[in-house]
């Protein structure tokens, strides 16, 4: 058994503020800088601009954190029905990683449609993102070991997880506070490890653009799937929780994608000097470059 003694904050502050700078916070901001600056170090491969990745950024931040908040919302409804201004208290932690993956995805979606990027560039940057997110997803279950709040049933073996501190959110589950649990979260990050190594051995080698991102979902999917049977979050039917559910739907429909787009090809020779243009809204950059002389 491995018994994780170190709390879920790196500090606090009292004095009436009640702050806290939580494991779990750093972890996932470190895990979407990396992703971000791993996507714009590798769009100029593709003849993107890094700029214009770190537009589309915003939007998909902004997008996964609304969408991380309302999966976990949704998922423990019982209590935040009874108490709903908890619902926008980010602060006090909850956050559903299929959440932020789809509404990520949504986000540099939307933004992509708003700036009129050809639809060729939309699957070059979803096979780009897929392998650096599902590295910040990994990074960002670190955190989780800290902070303990994902709640699995009941183990003894060596690798099973034992939180001791005091300020443990393991506190609130059946098991993992004092006693053995099952290490879901090294489970996921071993699998999130398999997958990336799968990714980045297949990329450039599956085409057309966007395979790779699909590729990325089937495979997260079926890990979680698996795994989730080994945690004890709601079960919403059938003997299955949200995360399977979700898995599922997902699964449904890259699968046939799969299966009818996604083909193998030799990998590309190596083009050097590759011209880089900025894939944004030409009309859009034209008005606000008026603007800024107009200004002067």
């Amino acid at each position: 058994m491995i018994e994780i003694s170190v709390g879920p904050n790196l500090f606090t502050i009292q004095n009436g503020l009640n702050l806290a700078l939580a494991w779990h916070g750093i972890f996932s901001l470190v895990g979407v800088i990396t992703a971000v600056y791993l996507v714009a170090r590798w769009a100029p491969m593709k003849g993107i601009s890094s700029d214009d990745v770190y537009s589309l950024a915003i939007w998909c931040v902004l997008g996964g954190f609304i969408g991380a908040r309302i999966v976990h919302v949704i998922d423990y409804w019982d209590f935040y029905g009874s108490n709903p201004e908890r619902i926008i208290a980010i602060w006090s932690g909850g956050i559903g990683v299929w959440g932020g993956i789809l509404g990520g995805f949504l986000g540099g979606v939307a933004y992509l449609a708003i700036q009129r990027v050809p639809k060729a560039h939309w699957g070059v940057l979803m096979d780009l993102t897929a392998p650096a997110l599902l590295l910040a997803q990994t990074i960002g279950r670190l955190g989780d070991i800290a902070n303990g709040e994902h709640c699995a049933r009941s183990a003894s073996h060596f690798l099973s997880f034992a939180w001791t501190h005091p300020q443990s959110l393991a506190q609130n589950c059946a098991s993992g506070f004092g006693t053995g649990s099952e290490p879901v979260i090294f489970y996921e990050i071993l699998g999130n490890t398999i997958i990336i190594a799968i990714l980045w051995t297949l990329r450039n080698r599956v085409k057309p653009s966007g395979m790779l991102w699909c590729i990325y979902l089937s495979l997260y999917s079926i890990s979680r799937f698996a795994i989730t049977f080994a945690r004890e979050d709601r079960i919403w039917a059938f003997g299955m929780q949200e995360a399977h559910y979700i898995a599922l739907v997902c699964l449904a429909v890259t699968i046939p994608i799969l299966a009818y787009k996604a083909r193998f090809v030799s990998p590309p020779a190596i083009i050097e000097n590759i011209p880089i243009t900025s894939i944004l809204n030409a009309d859009s950059r034209s008005t606000r470059a008026k603007r800024r002389r107009n200004d002067s």
